[in-house]
Formats: C-alpha cells, structure tokens, sequence
C-alpha cells in the first residue's frame, strides 16, 4: 500500500507516535478482528450500522476496546517511549446508516399500528411503512414484504442510550443522509446458499440494486433524532453525507437552533477593556467552560452533539466556511480515507479541501471493512497524502492528527 503513497516517499512511518483511523467498519468481517492487536494503528473508532452489528461492536469493545480516556493517553505515551507496536484499541460507535434508515419506523405515527406489545408491524402496515419511505412508491408486494420487518425507532433509541450508558466512550455513528443509494433486491434461493458467512449479514454481499431510495424526508427523521441523542448524551458523532451537503447542514443546523453562540466583535471587546486578537470572540459562556471553543465539555443535555466529523468529506471547499461560523456550538471535523477520497474523478477536489480545512480539524480515517494489513495500509497511505498536501513534515503531520482524534472522540478531556 505505501509503496504507492505520494511522490513514491519510503520514509520510515512513525508508527510510535500513534496513528489513529476516525472511521472504520472492521465487524463486518469478523473473521479479522483477531488481527487488531497486531495492527499498527494505536486505535480504531469503529461503527456500528445496522441491527445485525451493533452487538458486534459491543464485544469488539469488551475485548479492545479503551476503559479511561486516562487508559487512553497511557497507552499513546506507552507507544511513543518503547516503540511498540501492541496496545491497540477500538473506541465503538453505535448508530443507524442512512442506507438502512428504511428498516427503521416511527412508531410515534398514529397510521402505524403494531400487531403485539413488541411492536411489530401487521403485514399491512409494514407494506404501508415501506411505501411511504421508498422513492420512488413501490406496488410490488412481494418485494415489500422481501424487506426485514421495521424496528421501532424508540425501540432502537433506547437500546442505543443503553449501550452509550455501558459504553461511557463511546459516539454515535455511522449516521447521515445518502441521496444516490439504492437498496438491494431480496436475496435468491441460489444466492443464500452462495454467500460468504464471513461477512457480517445485512450488507449488499453483491446483491444488484433495486430502483428504490429511501426518502431524504425519513433519512433526515432518522439522523436527527440520532443527533439529539447524542446531545442528550454529549457524544461525538461520526456523520455519512453523500449528494446531501445542503441538507445535511440544514438538519444539523435545525439541532442547534436557539443555542447559538453570541459572537462579539473585536470593536466591542476594546470597548470593554478585553483586547483580543482576531475578528470575533465568544461570549461569557466559552470564557467560564460553559460551552468552549471545541464545543465544551458540559454533560448537560442538548439538543445538539458536542463534536461532529463529517467522514470522507467530499463536499466543495466553499462549503466548508459554513462549518466554522463562530456562532456554530459544535466543533467540526473531517476525515478522509485513500479509498473514497483519492479515486482519480475525486483527487483534486479533495486535495483542495484537505489544504482549506483548519489543521486542527483533519482526521485520517481507512472507512475499510476488514481489520488488519490493509487497514494499517490505508492509514498510512492517507496519513503521507495529508503530509504531503499540507507541506507537514511526517512525524509532525502523525502528531497533529493524532491530537486532532484524542480531541474529537474525548473532547477537552482529551
């Protein structure tokens, strides 16, 4: 993998220092989880996106994953002294993926009437459910009914809130809004019997396409209640966005509605007798730690989550300012991996994102499905491309990155 990173650069990797992926999917191939303790990485924030891997992540993080954020710094100062190549863990992240947001239903709509206390949908209502959410509106019942049977959005928010509770590190995520995505057909007699059980069921395992996307409507019901719940519990968020930029700002933006920040010139902080530098300051909630500059670390309860990174951005530098209006409560990131980000059609937009984007806001991420070689690869790869982009030198660029993840997924903590 690094023989192909930028300018053909052999310099030895710092791995020592501590490089950690922002953004990966390694229980979907369970098979390889054994390989993390040998990988290079020093961590991995790993995502849950559907029913069938949330449990997963739960024991991928009972088995390597952080206690303390204190554990966490020790294990980074640990790696940096010895070199060591062990002390590898995950930090899990439990949320929904926009490309299942189907599978989930408002059970606050009053046209949805479950069958049993379970709440599970009549056939009826399922058929209704998948009608009103699926674009363009399918009559074919027999695909409908193909379709697992919806959970209740509650349901799932409750089970979410346990784990975030069990879990006190961990985020929410993968959540978001995919307007290209077009969910699979039901699966063959003859493809069951083909499928690969070292894949963690409930993903596409090569299905062809069917003509249905999931309505923006629902994906952005699904992704704002997941983003007060991660208010609710102070977690960072890790966010999937694709041809959805606008609305994705918008349904972030409706979360933090009301709780703005006040921004007060550099004229009217002379005028108070606070000579600052640059244009604008925060209000007196950033000065007393009420809500800081990174977004603060009060465990009260809002609306809003404390900490977003928008993972293998792929949106126009120009959209980016929107993100760092002084006024915005939450702190904002963005993360890319080689294999979104560097295909050849999208390489030079993301190079030109990567430059415009602060430094203390980048992280590195593999948004792979398999731990082990290849994800250390991948790491490595986009971690010289940053380097090289930003005219960082290595260990410094490792360095600045590594910081940059501590901060995101424990806050002013870290």
């Amino acid at each position: 993998m690094t023989e192909n990173s930028s300018n053909g650069d052999k310099t030895s990797f710092p791995w020592h220092i501590g490089v950690y992926d922002a953004h990966c999917h390694p229980t979907d191939t369970v098979a390889n989880l054994e390989s993390m303790p040998r990988m290079k990485a020093a961590g991995l924030t790993v995502m849950a996106t559907r029913g069938q891997d949330q449990h997963l992540v739960a024991e991928a993080a009972d088995t390597y994953g952080f206690v303390s954020i204190k554990e966490a710094h020790a294990r980074a100062s640990d790696r940096i002294s010895s070199g060591a190549q062990q002390q590898h863990c995950i930090v899990p992240s439990f949320g929904w993926h926009p490309w299942f947001s189907h599978q989930l239903y408002d059970d606050s709509d009053p046209n949805l009437s479950a069958s049993d206390n379970n709440k599970t949908l009549s056939i009826e209502a399922k058929t209704a459910h998948y009608q009103n959410v699926l674009s363009p509106r399918s009559e074919d019942h027999d695909f409908l009914h193909s379709l697992p049977d919806p959970l209740p959005l509650s349901q799932f928010l409750d089970q979410t809130r346990d784990l975030l509770r069990e879990y006190p590190l961990a985020l929410v995520g993968e959540v978001g809004i995919d307007k290209s995505f077009r969910i699979p057909e039901a699966w063959l007699p003859s493809q069951s019997e083909e499928r690969d059980s070292s894949l963690t069921p409930g993903g596409r395992e090569g299905r062809r396409l069917s003509p249905y996307r999931v309505s923006v409507e629902h994906q952005r019901k699904i992704l704002k209640a997941q983003l007060h719940l991660a208010g609710e519990m102070q977690r960072a968020v890790s966010i999937h966005g694709v041809q959805a930029h606008g609305v994705l700002f918008e349904v972030l933006q409706e979360t933090w509605k009301g709780h703005e920040k006040e921004v007060i010139s550099k004229s009217q902080r002379k005028r108070q007798g606070k000579d600052i530098g640059g244009e604008a300051a925060y209000t007196s909630d950033s000065e007393n730690g009420k809500n800081g500059k990174h977004g603060g670390e009060s465990k009260t309860p809002k609306p809003y989550p404390p900490r977003v990174c928008l993972h293998s951005y792929s949106g126009p530098p120009e959209a980016l300012k929107q993100y760092y209006h002084p006024s915005i409560p939450t702190e904002i990131f963005f993360s890319f991996s080689s294999v979104i980000n560097m295909s050849t059609s999208a390489a030079k937009k993301a190079q030109d994102v990567i430059r415009a984007v602060p430094d203390d806001r980048l992280l590195v991420e593999s948004d792979l499905h398999e731990a082990g070689d290849r994800m250390d690869g991948y790491l490595e790869e986009m971690t010289r491309l940053i380097c090289d982009i930003k005219g960082w030198e290595l260990e410094d660029g490792v360095k600045c990155l590594k910081e940059n993840w501590m901060r995101f997924a424990f806050g002013d903590a870290a």
